[in-house]
Protein backbone atom coordinates (compact mmCIF):
# COMPACT_ATOMS: atom_id res chain seq x y z
CA UNK A 1 0.00 0.00 0.00
CA UNK A 2 1.35 3.51 -0.77
CA UNK A 3 2.45 5.42 2.29
CA UNK A 4 0.66 8.60 3.45
CA UNK A 5 2.63 11.79 2.94
CA UNK A 6 4.31 12.59 6.29
CA UNK A 7 3.37 16.24 6.63
CA UNK A 8 0.64 17.40 4.32
CA UNK A 9 -3.16 17.39 4.01
CA UNK A 10 -5.31 16.02 6.83
CA UNK A 11 -9.12 16.30 6.70
CA UNK A 12 -10.62 17.98 9.74
CA UNK A 13 -14.03 18.21 11.35
CA UNK A 14 -15.97 21.51 11.34
CA UNK A 15 -14.43 22.17 14.76
CA UNK A 16 -10.93 21.90 13.29
CA UNK A 17 -10.19 18.54 14.90
CA UNK A 18 -8.36 16.06 12.62
CA UNK A 19 -10.80 13.45 11.34
CA UNK A 20 -8.12 10.71 11.56
CA UNK A 21 -4.38 10.27 12.04
CA UNK A 22 -3.20 9.60 8.47
CA UNK A 23 -1.84 12.45 6.40
CA UNK A 24 -1.77 12.69 2.64
CA UNK A 25 -0.17 14.65 -0.12
CA UNK A 26 -3.69 15.83 -0.94
CA UNK A 27 -7.13 15.25 0.56
CA UNK A 28 -10.36 16.31 -1.15
CA UNK A 29 -13.74 17.20 0.26
CA UNK A 30 -16.09 14.52 1.58
CA UNK A 31 -19.18 13.69 -0.42
CA UNK A 32 -21.64 11.28 1.16
CA UNK A 33 -18.98 10.35 3.71
CA UNK A 34 -16.27 9.48 1.15
CA UNK A 35 -13.24 11.53 0.02
CA UNK A 36 -10.39 11.19 -2.44
CA UNK A 37 -6.87 11.18 -0.97
CA UNK A 38 -3.52 11.13 -2.75
CA UNK A 39 -0.39 9.42 -1.47
CA UNK A 40 3.22 10.46 -2.04
CA UNK A 41 3.49 8.27 -5.15
CA UNK A 42 0.85 10.37 -6.92
CA UNK A 43 -1.86 7.69 -6.78
CA UNK A 44 -5.28 8.21 -5.25
CA UNK A 45 -7.90 6.16 -3.43
CA UNK A 46 -11.17 6.64 -1.51
CA UNK A 47 -11.39 6.84 2.30
CA UNK A 48 -14.28 7.17 4.73
CA UNK A 49 -14.61 9.72 7.55
CA UNK A 50 -12.38 7.61 9.81
CA UNK A 51 -9.63 7.45 7.21
CA UNK A 52 -10.24 3.79 6.34
CA UNK A 53 -9.84 2.85 2.70
CA UNK A 54 -13.10 2.07 0.99
CA UNK A 55 -11.82 -0.50 -1.51
CA UNK A 56 -7.99 -0.45 -1.43
CA UNK A 57 -7.62 0.23 -5.16
CA UNK A 58 -5.26 3.01 -6.26
CA UNK A 59 -5.49 5.11 -9.42
CA UNK A 60 -3.51 7.77 -11.29
CA UNK A 61 -6.61 9.95 -11.37
CA UNK A 62 -9.78 9.71 -9.28
CA UNK A 63 -13.01 11.57 -8.56
CA UNK A 64 -15.60 11.26 -5.80
CA UNK A 65 -18.58 8.94 -6.27
CA UNK A 66 -21.60 10.18 -8.14
CA UNK A 67 -24.73 8.04 -8.20
CA UNK A 68 -22.69 5.00 -7.12
CA UNK A 69 -19.85 5.33 -9.63
CA UNK A 70 -16.59 7.30 -9.77
CA UNK A 71 -14.35 8.42 -12.58
CA UNK A 72 -10.88 6.82 -12.36
CA UNK A 73 -7.74 6.67 -14.50
CA UNK A 74 -5.12 3.94 -14.73
CA UNK A 75 -2.16 3.54 -17.11
CA UNK A 76 -4.56 2.84 -19.98
CA UNK A 77 -6.85 5.84 -19.56
CA UNK A 78 -10.11 6.93 -17.90
CA UNK A 79 -13.01 4.69 -16.94
CA UNK A 80 -15.79 4.37 -14.35
CA UNK A 81 -15.47 2.23 -11.22
CA UNK A 82 -18.01 0.92 -8.74
CA UNK A 83 -17.92 1.08 -4.93
CA UNK A 84 -15.57 -1.93 -4.78
CA UNK A 85 -13.00 -0.13 -6.95
CA UNK A 86 -13.63 -2.40 -9.94
CA UNK A 87 -13.96 -1.04 -13.50
CA UNK A 88 -17.45 -1.26 -14.95
CA UNK A 89 -16.05 -2.23 -18.37
CA UNK A 90 -12.79 -3.03 -20.13
CA UNK A 91 -12.45 0.01 -22.40
CA UNK A 92 -10.33 3.04 -21.55
CA UNK A 93 -10.99 6.59 -22.70
CA UNK A 94 -9.16 9.91 -23.02
CA UNK A 95 -11.85 11.49 -20.78
CA UNK A 96 -15.14 10.48 -19.17
CA UNK A 97 -17.97 12.41 -17.55
CA UNK A 98 -20.09 11.15 -14.62
CA UNK A 99 -23.16 9.05 -15.34
CA UNK A 100 -26.52 10.79 -15.52
CA UNK A 101 -29.63 8.65 -16.01
CA UNK A 102 -27.40 5.69 -16.78
CA UNK A 103 -25.43 7.41 -19.53
CA UNK A 104 -22.11 9.29 -19.72
CA UNK A 105 -20.34 11.24 -22.42
CA UNK A 106 -16.78 10.08 -23.12
CA UNK A 107 -13.92 11.02 -25.41
CA UNK A 108 -12.30 8.01 -27.04
CA UNK A 109 -8.55 7.62 -27.39
CA UNK A 110 -8.95 8.24 -31.14
CA UNK A 111 -10.55 11.65 -30.44
CA UNK A 112 -14.11 10.56 -31.13
CA UNK A 113 -16.95 11.51 -28.79
CA UNK A 114 -19.77 9.19 -27.79
CA UNK A 115 -22.32 8.43 -25.10
CA UNK A 116 -21.97 5.09 -23.32
CA UNK A 117 -24.13 3.09 -20.95
CA UNK A 118 -23.03 1.64 -17.62
CA UNK A 119 -21.68 -1.48 -19.35
CA UNK A 120 -19.42 0.64 -21.57
CA UNK A 121 -21.49 -0.08 -24.67
CA UNK A 122 -21.90 2.84 -27.07
CA UNK A 123 -25.34 4.46 -27.15
CA UNK A 124 -24.64 7.10 -29.79
CA UNK A 125 -21.57 8.56 -31.51
CA UNK A 126 -21.36 12.34 -31.20
CA UNK A 127 -18.15 12.85 -33.18
CA UNK A 128 -16.22 10.41 -35.37
CA UNK A 129 -12.58 9.59 -34.77
CA UNK A 130 -10.16 12.43 -35.51
CA UNK A 131 -7.82 9.88 -37.05
CA UNK A 132 -8.94 6.61 -38.58
CA UNK A 133 -7.96 3.31 -37.04
CA UNK A 134 -6.35 2.47 -40.39
CA UNK A 135 -4.06 5.52 -40.14
CA UNK A 136 -3.30 4.87 -36.49
CA UNK A 137 -2.33 1.28 -37.20
CA UNK A 138 -0.17 2.44 -40.09
CA UNK A 139 1.67 4.74 -37.69
CA UNK A 140 2.33 1.79 -35.41
CA UNK A 141 3.64 -0.28 -38.32
CA UNK A 142 6.15 2.43 -39.21
CA UNK A 143 7.38 2.88 -35.66
CA UNK A 144 10.78 1.50 -36.65
CA UNK A 145 11.29 4.63 -38.79
CA UNK A 146 11.60 6.62 -35.57
CA UNK A 147 13.98 4.18 -33.90
CA UNK A 148 16.29 3.98 -36.91
CA UNK A 149 16.28 7.75 -37.48
CA UNK A 150 17.29 8.39 -33.87
CA UNK A 151 19.90 5.64 -33.94
CA UNK A 152 21.44 7.00 -37.15
CA UNK A 153 21.59 10.53 -35.76
CA UNK A 154 23.35 9.31 -32.63
CA UNK A 155 25.84 7.19 -34.58
CA UNK A 156 26.60 10.13 -36.89
CA UNK A 157 27.28 12.45 -33.93
CA UNK A 158 24.50 14.89 -34.82
CA UNK A 159 23.71 15.93 -31.25
CA UNK A 160 27.36 16.60 -30.46
CA UNK A 161 27.57 18.93 -33.51
CA UNK A 162 24.54 21.05 -32.54
CA UNK A 163 23.88 23.94 -32.55
CA UNK A 164 24.79 24.39 -36.17
CA UNK A 165 23.43 25.40 -39.53
CA UNK A 166 22.42 22.58 -41.83
CA UNK A 167 25.56 23.17 -43.87
CA UNK A 168 27.71 23.29 -40.75
CA UNK A 169 26.21 20.05 -39.48
CA UNK A 170 26.84 18.35 -42.81
CA UNK A 171 30.49 19.43 -42.69
CA UNK A 172 30.97 18.44 -39.04
CA UNK A 173 29.40 14.99 -39.46
CA UNK A 174 30.59 14.21 -42.98
CA UNK A 175 27.09 14.19 -44.46
CA UNK A 176 25.88 15.02 -47.95
CA UNK A 177 24.34 18.53 -47.50
CA UNK A 178 20.87 17.82 -48.89
CA UNK A 179 20.60 14.58 -46.92
CA UNK A 180 21.67 16.39 -43.77
CA UNK A 181 18.72 18.75 -44.20
CA UNK A 182 16.42 15.77 -44.70
CA UNK A 183 17.69 14.16 -41.51
CA UNK A 184 17.16 17.39 -39.56
CA UNK A 185 13.61 17.65 -40.88
CA UNK A 186 12.87 14.12 -39.67
CA UNK A 187 14.40 14.85 -36.26
CA UNK A 188 12.27 18.00 -36.05
CA UNK A 189 9.15 15.92 -36.75
CA UNK A 190 10.16 13.83 -33.73
CA UNK A 191 10.55 17.05 -31.66
CA UNK A 192 14.25 16.33 -31.10
CA UNK A 193 15.58 19.43 -32.87
CA UNK A 194 14.24 22.87 -33.79
CA UNK A 195 15.44 25.66 -36.06
CA UNK A 196 15.60 29.43 -35.60
CA UNK A 197 17.48 32.03 -37.65
CA UNK A 198 18.98 29.23 -39.67
CA UNK A 199 20.51 27.51 -36.62
CA UNK A 200 19.45 24.01 -35.63
CA UNK A 201 19.43 23.18 -31.91
CA UNK A 202 18.50 20.17 -29.82
CA UNK A 203 15.24 20.49 -27.93
CA UNK A 204 15.08 19.59 -24.25
CA UNK A 205 13.96 16.16 -25.35
CA UNK A 206 16.71 15.82 -27.93
CA UNK A 207 19.39 16.84 -25.41
CA UNK A 208 19.13 13.37 -23.84
CA UNK A 209 20.69 11.96 -27.03
CA UNK A 210 23.99 13.78 -26.53
CA UNK A 211 26.67 11.43 -25.25
CA UNK A 212 27.70 13.88 -22.53
CA UNK A 213 24.26 14.28 -20.93
CA UNK A 214 24.19 12.87 -17.36
CA UNK A 215 21.11 10.84 -18.31
CA UNK A 216 22.19 10.15 -21.87
CA UNK A 217 19.99 7.89 -23.97
CA UNK A 218 22.52 7.77 -26.80
CA UNK A 219 23.54 4.25 -25.81
CA UNK A 220 19.88 3.21 -25.60
CA UNK A 221 19.36 4.51 -29.15
CA UNK A 222 22.10 2.21 -30.43
CA UNK A 223 20.86 -0.79 -28.40
CA UNK A 224 17.30 -0.36 -29.68
CA UNK A 225 18.38 0.45 -33.21
CA UNK A 226 21.13 -2.11 -33.79
CA UNK A 227 21.02 -4.96 -31.28
CA UNK A 228 17.44 -5.47 -30.13
CA UNK A 229 15.78 -5.75 -33.59
CA UNK A 230 17.57 -9.07 -34.17
CA UNK A 231 15.99 -10.48 -31.02
CA UNK A 232 12.52 -9.20 -31.92
CA UNK A 233 12.74 -11.02 -35.25
CA UNK A 234 12.49 -14.27 -33.27
CA UNK A 235 9.18 -13.33 -31.62
CA UNK A 236 6.96 -15.63 -33.76
CA UNK A 237 9.16 -18.62 -32.91
CA UNK A 238 9.29 -17.60 -29.25
CA UNK A 239 5.49 -17.57 -29.06
CA UNK A 240 4.85 -20.90 -30.77
CA UNK A 241 4.22 -23.95 -28.58
CA UNK A 242 6.20 -26.51 -30.58
CA UNK A 243 9.55 -25.24 -31.78
CA UNK A 244 13.23 -25.29 -30.99
CA UNK A 245 13.47 -21.61 -30.08
CA UNK A 246 16.43 -20.81 -27.89
CA UNK A 247 16.36 -17.52 -26.04
CA UNK A 248 19.40 -15.31 -26.71
CA UNK A 249 22.16 -14.95 -24.16
CA UNK A 250 22.16 -11.17 -24.13
CA UNK A 251 24.39 -11.02 -21.06
CA UNK A 252 26.95 -13.27 -22.75
CA UNK A 253 26.76 -11.20 -25.96
CA UNK A 254 27.39 -8.01 -24.03
CA UNK A 255 30.23 -9.56 -22.03
CA UNK A 256 32.02 -10.66 -25.20
CA UNK A 257 32.33 -7.07 -26.47
CA UNK A 258 34.13 -4.62 -24.13
CA UNK A 259 32.76 -1.63 -26.02
CA UNK A 260 29.22 -2.92 -25.66
CA UNK A 261 29.78 -3.61 -21.94
CA UNK A 262 30.51 0.09 -21.52
CA UNK A 263 27.62 1.22 -23.72
CA UNK A 264 25.03 -1.22 -22.33
CA UNK A 265 25.75 -0.33 -18.73
CA UNK A 266 25.82 3.41 -19.43
CA UNK A 267 22.29 2.88 -20.77
CA UNK A 268 21.22 1.03 -17.63
CA UNK A 269 22.85 3.70 -15.45
CA UNK A 270 20.87 6.45 -17.21
CA UNK A 271 17.58 4.66 -16.55
CA UNK A 272 18.63 4.09 -12.94
CA UNK A 273 19.51 7.76 -12.43
CA UNK A 274 16.14 8.75 -13.85
CA UNK A 275 14.01 6.23 -11.93
CA UNK A 276 15.71 5.48 -8.62
CA UNK A 277 15.86 8.84 -6.85
CA UNK A 278 12.78 8.10 -4.66
CA UNK A 279 13.94 4.57 -3.81
CA UNK A 280 16.08 5.25 -0.70
CA UNK A 281 13.21 6.93 1.16
CA UNK A 282 10.80 4.18 0.08
CA UNK A 283 13.03 1.47 1.61
CA UNK A 284 12.69 3.17 5.01
CA UNK A 285 15.91 1.66 6.38
CA UNK A 286 17.34 2.25 9.86
CA UNK A 287 20.47 3.50 8.15
CA UNK A 288 23.16 1.26 9.60
CA UNK A 289 22.41 -1.93 7.64
CA UNK A 290 24.65 -4.00 5.42
CA UNK A 291 22.88 -4.03 2.07
CA UNK A 292 23.50 -6.37 -0.86
CA UNK A 293 22.63 -4.74 -4.18
CA UNK A 294 22.46 -7.92 -6.27
CA UNK A 295 22.79 -7.24 -9.99
CA UNK A 296 23.59 -3.63 -9.09
CA UNK A 297 25.60 -2.82 -12.22
CA UNK A 298 27.76 0.28 -12.00
CA UNK A 299 26.50 1.16 -8.53
CA UNK A 300 24.06 3.98 -9.27
CA UNK A 301 21.48 2.78 -6.75
CA UNK A 302 24.21 1.95 -4.24
CA UNK A 303 25.41 5.54 -4.48
CA UNK A 304 21.91 6.92 -3.93
CA UNK A 305 21.48 4.68 -0.88
CA UNK A 306 24.76 5.73 0.75
CA UNK A 307 23.96 9.39 0.10
CA UNK A 308 20.62 9.00 1.85
CA UNK A 309 21.96 6.85 4.72
CA UNK A 310 25.46 7.99 5.78
CA UNK A 311 26.11 4.90 7.94
CA UNK A 312 24.97 2.38 5.34
CA UNK A 313 27.34 -0.17 3.80
CA UNK A 314 26.48 -1.59 0.37
CA UNK A 315 27.97 -4.52 -1.52
CA UNK A 316 27.25 -4.56 -5.25
CA UNK A 317 27.21 -8.11 -6.60
CA UNK A 318 27.35 -8.57 -10.37
CA UNK A 319 29.05 -10.32 -13.28
CA UNK A 320 32.87 -10.04 -13.44
CA UNK A 321 32.98 -7.81 -16.54
CA UNK A 322 30.48 -5.43 -14.95
CA UNK A 323 32.40 -5.25 -11.68
CA UNK A 324 35.64 -4.64 -13.61
CA UNK A 325 33.97 -1.74 -15.39
CA UNK A 326 32.51 -0.34 -12.16
CA UNK A 327 35.82 -0.56 -10.32
CA UNK A 328 37.51 1.50 -13.04
CA UNK A 329 35.19 4.44 -12.44
CA UNK A 330 34.88 6.81 -9.49
CA UNK A 331 32.47 5.21 -7.04
CA UNK A 332 30.79 6.45 -3.86
CA UNK A 333 32.26 5.76 -0.45
CA UNK A 334 31.03 2.78 1.56
CA UNK A 335 30.31 0.73 -1.58
CA UNK A 336 32.12 -2.55 -2.21
CA UNK A 337 32.05 -4.31 -5.59
CA UNK A 338 32.16 -8.09 -5.71
CA UNK A 339 32.08 -10.37 -8.74
CA UNK A 340 29.70 -13.29 -8.54
CA UNK A 341 26.98 -15.39 -10.14
CA UNK A 342 23.45 -14.68 -8.90
CA UNK A 343 22.54 -18.33 -9.55
CA UNK A 344 25.30 -19.66 -7.31
CA UNK A 345 25.47 -19.20 -3.50
CA UNK A 346 26.58 -15.68 -2.64
CA UNK A 347 29.67 -15.32 -0.47
CA UNK A 348 28.30 -12.26 1.33
CA UNK A 349 25.83 -11.69 4.15
CA UNK A 350 23.58 -8.70 4.70
CA UNK A 351 20.67 -7.20 6.58
CA UNK A 352 18.85 -6.33 3.37
CA UNK A 353 18.96 -7.46 -0.25
CA UNK A 354 17.93 -5.24 -3.14
CA UNK A 355 17.08 -6.77 -6.51
CA UNK A 356 16.54 -3.85 -8.87
CA UNK A 357 15.21 -4.85 -12.28
CA UNK A 358 16.78 -8.28 -11.97
CA UNK A 359 13.89 -10.72 -11.67
CA UNK A 360 12.17 -9.48 -14.84
CA UNK A 361 15.11 -10.87 -16.84
CA UNK A 362 14.27 -14.46 -15.87
CA UNK A 363 11.45 -16.98 -16.00
CA UNK A 364 9.78 -18.06 -12.77
CA UNK A 365 12.05 -20.99 -11.92
CA UNK A 366 15.22 -18.97 -12.48
CA UNK A 367 13.79 -16.03 -10.52
CA UNK A 368 13.09 -18.36 -7.59
CA UNK A 369 16.70 -19.61 -7.69
CA UNK A 370 17.93 -16.03 -7.34
CA UNK A 371 15.45 -15.34 -4.54
CA UNK A 372 16.52 -18.41 -2.61
CA UNK A 373 20.14 -17.28 -2.80
CA UNK A 374 19.01 -13.89 -1.54
CA UNK A 375 17.22 -15.56 1.37
CA UNK A 376 20.34 -17.51 2.34
CA UNK A 377 22.39 -14.30 2.21
CA UNK A 378 20.11 -12.50 4.66
CA UNK A 379 20.79 -12.35 8.35
CA UNK A 380 18.02 -12.97 10.87
CA UNK A 381 15.32 -10.34 10.53
CA UNK A 382 16.59 -9.28 7.12
CA UNK A 383 14.37 -7.80 4.41
CA UNK A 384 14.19 -8.21 0.66
CA UNK A 385 13.39 -5.27 -1.62
CA UNK A 386 12.46 -6.03 -5.22
CA UNK A 387 12.36 -3.04 -7.59
CA UNK A 388 10.29 -3.81 -10.65
CA UNK A 389 7.52 -2.50 -12.82
CA UNK A 390 4.31 -4.01 -11.45
CA UNK A 391 1.71 -4.84 -14.06
CA UNK A 392 -1.94 -4.13 -13.25
CA UNK A 393 -3.96 -7.20 -12.32
CA UNK A 394 -6.44 -6.12 -14.98
CA UNK A 395 -5.49 -4.15 -18.08
CA UNK A 396 -2.85 -4.15 -20.80
CA UNK A 397 -0.25 -1.64 -19.59
CA UNK A 398 3.27 -3.04 -19.90
CA UNK A 399 2.38 -5.66 -22.50
CA UNK A 400 4.96 -4.55 -25.08
CA UNK A 401 7.77 -4.44 -22.54
CA UNK A 402 6.76 -7.91 -21.44
CA UNK A 403 7.23 -9.18 -25.01
CA UNK A 404 10.58 -7.40 -25.22
CA UNK A 405 11.78 -9.28 -22.16
CA UNK A 406 10.61 -12.54 -23.68
CA UNK A 407 12.66 -11.99 -26.83
CA UNK A 408 15.70 -10.59 -25.01
CA UNK A 409 16.12 -12.87 -22.00
CA UNK A 410 13.07 -15.18 -21.77
CA UNK A 411 12.07 -12.97 -18.87
CA UNK A 412 8.72 -11.34 -18.11
CA UNK A 413 6.94 -8.50 -16.39
CA UNK A 414 4.69 -9.54 -13.50
CA UNK A 415 1.69 -8.46 -11.46
CA UNK A 416 1.88 -7.99 -7.70
CA UNK A 417 0.16 -11.33 -7.14
CA UNK A 418 2.69 -13.07 -9.40
CA UNK A 419 5.58 -11.51 -7.46
CA UNK A 420 3.93 -12.57 -4.21
CA UNK A 421 3.80 -16.17 -5.48
CA UNK A 422 7.51 -16.08 -6.39
CA UNK A 423 8.46 -14.77 -2.96
CA UNK A 424 6.37 -17.45 -1.26
CA UNK A 425 8.09 -20.20 -3.26
CA UNK A 426 11.48 -18.83 -2.21
CA UNK A 427 10.63 -18.70 1.51
CA UNK A 428 9.69 -15.04 1.89
CA UNK A 429 6.58 -13.58 3.48
CA UNK A 430 5.20 -11.04 1.04
CA UNK A 431 4.98 -7.57 2.60
CA UNK A 432 3.16 -5.67 -0.12
CA UNK A 433 4.01 -3.00 -2.69
CA UNK A 434 5.37 0.47 -2.07
CA UNK A 435 4.58 2.43 -5.19
CA UNK A 436 6.87 5.24 -6.33
CA UNK A 437 6.31 8.35 -8.47
CA UNK A 438 8.35 6.54 -11.12
CA UNK A 439 8.01 3.45 -13.30
CA UNK A 440 9.28 0.83 -10.82
CA UNK A 441 7.69 -0.05 -7.49
CA UNK A 442 9.22 -1.64 -4.39
CA UNK A 443 7.95 -5.08 -3.37
CA UNK A 444 8.89 -6.15 0.14
CA UNK A 445 9.67 -9.61 1.46
CA UNK A 446 10.66 -10.91 4.89
CA UNK A 447 12.26 -14.23 5.69
CA UNK A 448 9.55 -16.63 6.93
Amino acid sequence: MPRPWPCSWKPATPEGVPAYDARWRYAGDFRDGIAVVQSDDGRSTHVDRLGAQIHGAWFLGLDVFHKGFARARDEGGWMHIDASGRPLYGQRFAAVEPFYNGQARVERLDGGLEVIGETGASVVELRPALKSEFATLSDDLTGFWRTQTICAAVELGVFEALPATAAGLALACGLEPDRARRLLRALAELRLVEVGDGMWRATGRGAFLAAGHPWTLADAAVEYGRHFPRMWETLPRALRADNGWQFPDIFGEVAADPARVASHHRMLASYALHDYDPVPAALNLRGDERVIDAGGGLGVLAGLLTEAYPQLRVTVLDRPEVIERAASEVQPDRVTFRAGDLFEPWDVQGDAVVLARVLHDWDDDEAVRILRNARRALRSGGLLFVLERVLPEDGSAGGLCDLHLLTATRGRERTASEFAALLDRAGFAYGGVRRLPALPSVLVGAVK
